[in-house]
């Protein structure tokens, strides 16, 4: 009797461990707009960034994750788990004036996941992936909550964009007062109390932070040596400081505080699941959507060449961590590449996700290195524009694709190596070059139904909606 009952307790306990091992994650994806990767510090920077490098000693660096070099295209890869040239989105943003939108028939991450079990799917913060129509609109493309805003480059403390509100909670407008750095952790915080009786959830938290315009809080500017009696920047004397609404004395101060702020709120949730015991099975995945923006004083690549817009490492390799306590260990630094595009298979698979949708994904998972079954895997990433990138291996070739680098001839980097591309090494290494181009040459030729129209096309004469309101 005895060795049968300490069979079904041991039974019982093993059943147990399998089964927690196998409860889905809550899944918390945080999304900075335009933090460059020597803007935190863990990185070396000297803006204060205290929870973002406490997440990276806790979690996972990831080292070498790629994104687009601008903000729509890396926002829909991650949520298509798909290039976005492939429906058009990889040369520039979708601005206020435009009607483009991402295709319809492609399947976002929230749908995916609503699958498997995860009943509230939320987006708080920027949206940017189309707003002239209903059926672009987050709540029509998997997600059950929405607040924040359609456009990107929003006023972060009237809310306003091309002189309209666009601040947003589900399809009705927001009046809601308050830094929107702010204003969004407050949501997520919400949402993690309302939402973990439901667990598991998806949060898509898109900062809008620290991409412009330069405007922080007075008190987040005064660690940075904030005066209010000495003019603002871009002002010619100080009568005009109260005028410039979050306007500190210089863009460096200015930009400062609007990472620090977001970095105290990020810690502001990171504390909301510490608190509520929930920090063990919740997968939080921090990166940036591109590379630090050129002329911002303040921001900057660190040790890395180039900035948004570019395909060199600064404009596309993001500061990058995860961390799931449950699922693999953390207190490292892996240098597997990875990128944007891997995010939904990758968590496809930790939610059990087999079935995949219609349309063949670009990304894989990264499971096998995070839970470190293997070391690394075989993987070339496409960058966009002339580039494509593997763990050892780097090239850019000189096209019309590429016109902010002004290349006279193709770049091959041994990027495991030599991550500020400071030597081409094309000619010593013929084979790796021309395979390399090859690829290269594949997803060049990829090819849309339609594509974003150049920025400023259909800017003359614009006036936005009242409110932003998307009619039908």
């Amino acid at each position: 009797m005895y060795r049968f009952s300490t069979l079904v307790v041991f039974l019982l306990f093993a059943s147990s461990i399998a089964e927690a091992q196998t409860v889905r994650p809550n899944i918390i994806i945080i999304l900075a707009d335009d933090l460059g990767w020597g803007d935190v510090g863990y990185h070396g920077s000297t803006i204060h960034t205290p929870n973002i490098d406490h997440l990276a000693k806790e979690g996972v660096e990831l080292n070498r994750f790629y994104v687009a070099a601008v903000c729509s295209p890396t926002r829909a890869g991650l949520l298509t788990g798909r290039y976005p040239d492939r429906f058009g989105l990889r040369t520039t943003v979708i601005p206020p004036w435009s009607d483009f939108g991402v295709d319809t028939r492609e399947t976002f991450l929230p749908q995916v996941l609503a699958r498997a079990g995860y009943k509230n799917r939320a987006i708080l913060g920027k949206w940017h992936l189309g707003h002239a129509a209903r059926k672009y609109h987050p709540l029509n493309r998997g997600f059950t909550h929405f607040y924040g805003h359609l456009n990107g480059a929003i006023n972060y403390f009237t809310h306003e964009r091309e002189g309209e509100l666009d601040w947003h909670n589900d399809f009705a407008v927001s009046h809601d007062k308050g830094y929107s750095t702010d204003l969004l952790t407050d949501e997520a915080i919400r949402n993690i109390k309302a939402y973990r009786k439901d667990s598991p959830f998806f949060l898509y938290v898109a900062y809008n932070a620290p991409h412009g315009p330069l405007q922080a809080k007075k008190k987040d500017m005064v660690p940075y040596g904030y005066d209010s009696t000495k003019p603002a920047f871009g002002n010619k004397n100080s009568a005009e400081v109260e005028s410039r609404e979050g306007r500190g004395n210089t863009q460096q101060q200015t930009y400062a505080a609007m990472v620090t702020n977001m970095d105290h709120n990020i810690g502001r949730i990171l504390s909301t699941l510490k608190e509520l015991g929930m920090e063990d099975n919740t997968l939080v995945l921090f990166h940036s959507d591109n590379g630090a923006a050129p002329g911002i004083r303040g921001s900057g690549s660190g040790e890395l060449k180039g900035t948004k817009f570019t395909e060199w490492e600064g404009g596309v390799r993001a500061p990058a961590i995860i961390r799931w306590p449950q699922g693999f260990r953390g207190h490292r630094v892996i240098n597997q590449v990875m990128g944007y595009v891997d995010v939904m298979p990758t968590l496809m698979e930790i939610a059990g996700i087999r079935d995949t949708p219609s349309r063949p994904l670009d990304g894989m998972s990264m499971m096998p290195v995070l839970t470190e079954k293997r070391q690394t895997v075989d993987r070339v990433l496409y960058l966009g524009s002339g580039a494509i990138v593997s763990n050892e291996w780097k090239l850019i070739v000189a096209s019309d694709k590429n016109p902010n680098m002004r290349l006279t001839e193709d770049h091959l980097f041994n990027i495991a190596g030599d991550p500020s591309e400071k030597h081409n090494v094309a000619g010593e290494n013929p084979e790796v070059y021309t395979g390399l181009k090859a690829r290269l040459a594949e997803y060049d030729a990829i090819r849309s139904d339609v594509t974003v129209p150049p920025y400023g096309a259909g800017r003359a004469g614009f006036q936005a909606p009242k409110d932003w309101v998307i009619k039908e």
